[in-house]
């Protein structure tokens, strides 16, 4: 369904360009985001430059007069290929234009002098405890910023932009050159419009005409909790603004999370490594764990754990990102076996060997099944 350009502006059918860039920036100054920062003004303020841009273009405006939408493919209703033989656009018009400049006298501007702002990428490095609890960042860029010296307009008296005379509006001008087919006029974007069939005759001195001016700006960014490393954030309607006024840009912002000293992530979950000694995990032990938030949780070794066990305790790992609930915190148990002993400690460790029940020998496959060593090994060797 074609768009309302002309509701989008609250102007009528038989506006002239006057009265349209009059209701364009009426609703700039409500929408634009150095005043409004709401989203839902944001997409106001796109749908209002678009609108203007489209009803200002004699060619496009012809389109939504006729029932189309010049923004969507073929310009009505998407279907491809308006005008003879395939030919997208304005069909063999638009190849005896290119070699002939243009004389149809219908084409318009063809950039727009209300254009909007470009996006911007920033790298923001944070911890694993930023990424825990959330954080919010003060960041300074260096962007371009709406003019207050002539609102925009880039007139120093702000007033309208006025026809381009060398181009008569069109943003073309005809030039000769020679061809294989003998002195053909080829059309060249106009050097003093720069293409937009306007000009402006009084250039604000603060911004040159362009309506807007390099500035730094402060931007205080909320980093959620849960955030993970590689994720980007979108700060919609908050890059730079356009030329003339146009909407702003949108800054994103690539997060990298720092490794963390003990702690490894894996999606929602935790994983941090306990070293235990044997007797402890032989006897048992508790263990206290330092968590991303500085609250200590205690994790209880059974007595009997088994190297490489792992003890899970669940809603202590990473907030979900934009969800209720947290991961688990996975610990894995590493037993540590001392690679020397003094006389003392000998003597009791025979001692205890003299009471188990337990003695070195050969696996068999059902024991080695249960205790787990066989699928270790064929994981090992790939079987």
């Amino acid at each position: 369904m074609a768009r309302d350009y002309y509701g989008i502006l609250g102007v009528d059918r038989d506006a002239t360009d006057a009265e349209i860039k009059k209701a364009y920036r009426k609703l700039a100054r409500k929408y634009h985001p150095d005043v409004n920062s709401t989203e839902e003004a944001a997409e106001k303020f796109r749908e209002a430059a678009l609108a203007q841009e489209v009803l200002t273009d004699p060619q496009k405006r012809s389109i939504v007069d006729a029932g189309g939408d010049p923004e969507e493919q073929g310009g009505f209703g998407g279907q491809p290929g308006g005008g003879f033989g395939g030919f997208s656009g304005g069909g063999l018009g638009d190849i005896f234009d290119a070699f002939f400049g243009g004389q149809g006298g219908d084409r318009g501007p063809r950039v727009s002098r209300v254009r909007p702002g470009a996006d911007a990428l920033l790298q923001m490095e944070i911890s694993l405890e930023d990424a825990f609890t959330g954080v919010q960042r003060d960041v300074t860029v260096d962007t371009a910023v709406q003019c207050d010296v002539c609102d925009a307009t880039g007139s120093a008296n702000k007033s309208e932009p006025e026809t381009c005379p060398t181009c008569q509006g069109q943003g073309q001008v005809a030039e000769l050159q020679n061809s294989i087919l003998g002195r053909v006029q080829v059309a060249r974007t106009c050097s003093r419009c720069q293409g937009t069939g306007e000009i402006i005759k009084d250039p604000c001195e603060n911004c040159s005409g362009d309506g807007r001016v390099r500035s730094r700006r402060d931007l205080d960014i909320a980093v959620p909790a849960g955030i993970a490393d590689g994720m980007r954030i979108r700060l919609a309607g908050k890059g730079e603004v356009g030329p003339g006024g146009g909407p702003n840009g949108d800054i994103y912002v690539d997060i990298h999370v720092e490794e963390h000293p003990y702690f490894l992530r894996d999606g929602d979950d935790l994983h941090v490594t306990l070293q235990v000694p044997a007797v402890d995990a032989t006897l048992g032990a508790s263990v206290d764990v330092t968590m991303l938030d500085g609250s200590v949780t205690t994790v209880n070794v059974v007595p009997g754990t088994q190297p490489n066990s792992t003890v899970r305790q669940s809603g202590l790992g990473m907030p979900r990102l934009r969800r209720e609930g947290s991961g688990s915190l996975i610990a894995h148990v590493d037993v540590m076996i001392p690679t020397s002993v003094d006389k003392q400690s000998q003597e009791l460790l025979e001692k205890l060997r003299a009471h188990s029940k337990q003695t070195a020998g050969v696996a068999t496959l059902s024991e080695g099944r249960s205790s787990g060593l066989f699928s270790r090994l064929r994981a090992k060797f790939g079987r």
